[in-house]
C-alpha cells in the first residue's frame, strides 16, 4: 500500500496536471472527493494514472488502474471508476467484465459481414464455376453498403431497400443479387457460428419484388451471324476468338472463355471442360466433351500460347482468363451495326433504319439450339451439345454421353455456320464484305 496519503478534495484538470512527483521510493496518492475510492497515483518519476482503491474479489483493497492521466480524461475516469462500483456492489469483477467485453468484441467483429462475406468466398465461392462473378458481385454492391455491420443486424427492409434501388435501372442484376443474398445469408446460418438463425431474406420472393424473369427468346438471324462473325474476326485475339469458339460450340460464355489448355485434347480431337466449370449445384454438374471440328480445331491452332499460364482466351499472359466486360459487348454490337447497315445499302435499303436489337451473349447459345432443330438432329443430341440435364428417370439410369452424335451434329452446324459466315462466290455477302465498312 502507498507510504503517502493526502485529503481528499475535488480533483480538476488542472490540479492533476499540477501534481509533483512522489518522493523516491513512494507512491503518491491524491484522493477524489467527487467518486470514493477514486484517486491519482504519482510515481517518483512524475507518471500519473486514474485508480480505484478498494476490495475487489478474492483480493484485500488495492489500487487498480482505470488509466494513464493523458489518454483517459478525468471526467472518463470518474465514468468508469463508477461503473466499476456499480458492478462491485453485484458482485463482478471488472477485470471479468472486461475480458467478457473483449471477447464479445471479437466475436462480433468476427460476424460482421464483411468477414462472413471472406469465409463465404473461401468455403463456398472458390470451387464454383461462376465463383468469381458472384464475388465481384458481392463485394461491388453488398459489401459496400453492410461491411462494418453485425450479420445478425441486417434485416429484410435493407435487402429490399437495396434490390428496389437496383431494379430501377438493373432488373436482371436486382434479381441476381437478391438470389446471391439469399445463398449467402442461409450458408451463414448453416455454418451456426456467426449468431444467424433466421435469414432476412426469408419471405422475399424475386417475383414479387423484381417481377417474373422473362424467358429469352432471342435468337439472331443468318445476317446478324455474318455480322457477328466479322465484328469478332475484326476484334482478333481474346475477344473476338473467344466470341467465334462461342459460335462453333454453344457453351455457355464463361465455360468457353475459362478454357485452359490442359482441358484440350488436340491429337484426339476433343475438349473436356471440367465438371466445376460446368452448370449444376453442388455435385450435379458433370463434365462436358466437346468434339473439336477442323473449324474449331484451326481457331485453337491459331491462338497464342503463354509460358505465364495455361488460360487459352487471356490478357495476362496466360494468368488469369479475359472478361467480356460490357465494354466488349458494346463494341461488338457497333461493329454488327455497322455491317448490318452495309449489307442494307447492297440490297438497295436505307440503311439509317436498321437497328440492331438488343441480344445477350447466351443468345448465340439458344441460336444454334433453333439451328440444330432446323438440321433435324434429334432431341437428345441437341440436349447433348448444350450440356443440358436430362430430365427425371433418364438423367438417372442413362449415362450415355452422344459423344459420336454430338461430333456429327457439331460438324453439320460447323458447315451451316461456314455457309452463312463465309459464303459462295456467287453470294452476294461476298461482295458486302469487301465493301461495307
Amino acid at each position: 500500500m502507498p507510504k503517502l496519503k493526502q485529503p481528499k478534495r475535488k480533483l480538476k484538470d488542472t490540479s492533476v496536471r499540477s501534481i509533483k512527483p512522489a518522493a523516491p521510493g513512494e507512491r503518491r496518492l491524491v484522493y477524489d472527493s467527487v467518486v470514493p475510492n477514486f484517486a491519482v497515483r504519482v510515481t517518483p518519476r512524475g507518471h500519473k494514472s486514474y485508480v480505484l482503491i478498494t476490495r475487489f474479489p478474492g483480493k484485500h483493497p488495492t489500487p487498480r488502474s482505470l488509466g494513464r492521466v493523458g489518454v483517459i480524461s478525468l471526467a472518463a475516469a470518474r465514468e468508469k471508476a463508477r461503473a466499476w462500483l456499480g458492478m462491485l456492489g453485484r458482485g463482478i469483477d471488472p477485470a471479468v467484465e472486461a475480458e467478457r467485453e473483449r471477447q464479445a468484441a471479437a466475436r462480433k467483429q468476427a460476424c460482421t459481414f464483411a468477414a462472413v462475406v471472406e469465409d463465404f468466398v473461401t468455403d463456398k465461392l472458390s470451387g464454383e464455376r461462376r465463383g468469381r462473378e458472384t464475388e465481384r458481385d458481392i463485394r461491388k454492391v453488398l459489401l459496400s453498403k453492410w461491411k462494418s455491420r453485425p450479420i445478425t443486424d441486417i434485416s429484410d427492409l435493407d435487402i429490399l431497400m437495396l434490390i428496389n434501388q437496383k431494379k430501377k435501372t438493373a432488373p436482371a442484376m436486382a434479381r441476381n443479387l437478391l438470389g446471391i443474398a439469399r445463398r449467402l445469408f442461409q450458408w451463414a446460418i448453416d455454418q451456426r457460428v456467426y449468431g444467424l438463425t433466421i435469414s432476412p431474406c426469408q419471405g422475399l420472393k424475386p417475383a414479387k419484388i423484381v417481377g417474373e424473369k422473362p424467358v429469352g427468346q432471342r435468337t439472331l438471324s443468318d445476317d446478324e451471324l455474318f455480322a457477328l462473325w466479322r465484328a469478332a474476326r475484326r476484334m482478333g485475339y481474346p475477344f473476338g476468338a473467344a466470341y467465334q469458339v462461342l459460335c462453333f460450340t454453344a457453351l455457355r460464355l464463361n465455360e468457353a472463355v475459362a478454357a485452359s489448355w490442359p482441358e484440350f485434347d488436340l491429337k484426339n480431337r476433343l475438349w473436356v471442360v471440367p465438371a466445376a466449370r460446368m452448370k449444376g449445384r453442388d455435385t450435379k454438374a458433370k463434365p462436358h466433351a466437346v468434339p473439336i471440328t477442323d473449324d474449331l480445331f484451326a481457331i485453337l491452332e491459331s491462338l497464342p500460347r503463354f509460358r505465364g499460364g495455361d488460360f487459352v482466351f487471356t490478357t495476362t499472359h496466360g494468368k488469369k482468363p479475359c472478361s467480356i466486360s460490357n465494354k466488349v459487348k458494346r463494341h461488338i454490337d457497333a461493329r454488327m451495326l455497322r455491317t448490318l447497315r452495309a449489307l442494307a445499302r447492297q440490297r438497295g435499303d436505307d440503311p439509317a433504319k436498321v437497328e440492331l436489337a438488343p441480344w445477350v451473349n447466351h443468345d448465340i447459345r439458344r441460336s444454334i439450339r433453333s439451328r440444330l432443330s432446323r438440321l433435324k438432329i434429334a432431341e437428345e443430341v441437341r440436349e447433348a451439345v448444350l450440356a443440358h440435364a436430362r430430365p427425371g428417370i433418364k438423367g438417372v439410369y442413362d449415362v450415355y454421353d452422344y459423344a459420336v452424335e454430338k461430333r456429327e451434329a457439331l460438324e453439320l452446324w460447323a458447315a451451316r455456320l461456314r455457309a452463312i459466315v463465309e459464303p459462295s462466290p456467287d453470294d452476294n455477302k461476298v461482295v458486302r464484305l469487301r465493301t461495307s465498312a
